[in-house]
């Protein structure tokens, strides 16, 4: 789940506070680059053992919400019986906007909950 919203105010204004230094959202450093989502993300993501879907702070479907705790950015996994936190946003922050340790720190995380991906 993004830390931004999903209307065109909320875009704009996480847009020009992203550029300003105000805004930051460190799933957003992953997925996207200045202006739309990366193609090397597009990819990884197609590329996935299981679906991998982003919401935003106000379009997220209440599952996510609580299993977030009001939390932004995060990684939720949906089990088969409930959902729950995979990634914190400072495990997010520990990526520096590399695809590639997202896709590591999933793995690590789904291994200590004991999920198989």
């Amino acid at each position: 789940m993004y830390d931004a919203d999903s209307t065109l105010r909320g875009e704009l204004s996480y847009w020009v506070g992203a550029r300003l230094g105000r805004r930051h959202c460190s799933l957003c450093d992953i997925t996207h680059g200045s202006v739309r989502e990366r193609p090397e993300w597009k990819t990884c993501r197609d590329g996935l053992p299981v679906p991998f879907d982003t919401y935003h702070r106000n379009d997220q479907p209440d599952a996510v919400r609580a299993a977030a705790g009001a939390t932004a950015p995060v990684v939720i996994v949906q089990t088969e019986t409930a959902h729950l936190l995979l990634l914190t946003p400072a495990e997010l922050h520990a990526c520096e906007g590399s695809i590639e340790k997202l896709t590591d720190a999933i793995d690590a995380a789904a291994s200590r909950l004991g999920l198989d991906l």
